[in-house]
């Protein structure tokens, strides 16, 4: 099976409201939700999209003809690549229901700990997800990254137990979730955190935290207060608030804002290529998530379609490398990149 056929087979299972498009660019589901679209007119996970599409490489093949090496380490653990699968809940309601959260994440897991990268996984209302999540990380041996949503104190604190006894390597919580209509109508309430409540959090953890949805220079300088290990850029794919900036356009002043704290800056939003994942690297990101694609792989060929998206991005990744003069990770630099003016 090639990457082609892979989306011809999503088409038959993933469902009314995904498309399984050749290109994941926002268009076609737009705003439609129960399904993968953004909130309000779905112009925030297109405006992603088309940003990074903006962004031009620099060729530059005057350099060494040296192998190109992609392999990158976080919190001390090394992955093929810098980038990873991001967190995705109730898979069965927005992308059909040949898998739910479990089998979902079971599969994505082993088939990203088998290919050299990681998984976040999603949360949910059910405590059943987090606990099958938590399951399936310590399957592999801790290869992978629980995202907690914004709950209450009491709620945070059961699912962090389960983390613990998982043995991920990290733990994440999705700070923007905030916007989810199912966190607005907690009973006790949930939902945004003061600094010091995030700070409190953080403290009670014992793995690296990390700080997801973070879309303002404010944003970043507040999860650093608070003790975060790492921050991700993101504006949760468009799905909490319509109309926001892409992350495109916010990543060159968060990573300029944090320059020398040893926060790890991870970034995610419409990055579909080992293209763009180079763009976002050469702006200064340590790492890179991707979402929606992932969820197209495996629903049209399991654990050989997530291998097969890992493997197409990998090689884009290498070839946009070697192409710019680039051998390592560290090589690459931002004047490897060229903004649309």
């Amino acid at each position: 099976m090639n990457y082609q056929e892979l989306l011809v087979e999503a088409r038959k299972t993933i469902g009314s409201y995904c498309k399984a498009c050749n290109i994941c660019n926002g268009v076609a589901c737009s705003n439609k939700i129960p399904g993968p679209g953004a909130k309000g007119v779905g112009d925030t996970a297109i405006r992603n999209y088309e940003k990074w599409s903006s962004i031009r490489v620099n060729m530059d093949t005057i350099c060494q003809n040296d192998k190109v090496d992609t392999s990158t380490e976080l919190f001390g653990h090394k992955f093929r690549m810098p980038v990873f699968a991001g967190p995705v809940g109730a898979v069965n309601l927005h992308y059909g229901e040949t898998y739910e959260d479990s089998s979902y994440n079971q599969i994505l897991l082993k088939a990203c700990a088998d290919n050299g990268i990681a998984a976040f996984t999603g949360d949910g209302t059910n405590e059943q997800v987090m606990k099958s999540a938590t399951k399936a990380i310590k399957e592999v041996n801790g290869i992978g990254v629980p995202t907690v949503k914004p709950w209450s104190k009491e709620v945070i604190q059961e699912k962090m137990l389960m983390v613990k006894e998982s043995g991920a390597f990290a733990v994440a919580m999705d700070i923007d979730a905030a916007g989810l209509p199912f966190l607005k109508n907690c009973e006790p309430p949930a939902g945004s955190k003061s600094i010091m409540e995030l700070k409190d959090i953080i403290h009670n953890s014992t793995i690296p935290f990390i700080v997801k949805g973070i879309i303002t220079v404010k944003g970043a300088i507040k999860a650093k207060e608070a003790g975060a290990a790492a921050i991700v850029v993101s504006n949760h794919g468009g799905r909490v608030l319509d109309q926001c900036p892409s992350t495109a356009e916010v990543l060159p002043e968060i990573v300029d804002v944090m320059k020398g704290t040893g926060i790890k800056i991870l970034v995610d939003g419409g990055i579909r290529t080992g293209v763009d994942v180079f763009k976002a690297l050469a702006m200064g990101a340590d790492g890179i998530l991707i979402a929606r694609p992932f969820v197209t792989a495996l629903y049209g060929g399991s654990e050989e379609g997530v291998k097969i998206y890992i493997e197409k991005i990998a090689s884009e990744l290498e070839d946009a490398m070697a192409m710019c003069g680039a051998h390592s990770i560290k090589e690459i630099t931002s004047d490897m990149v060229r903004y649309a003016r």
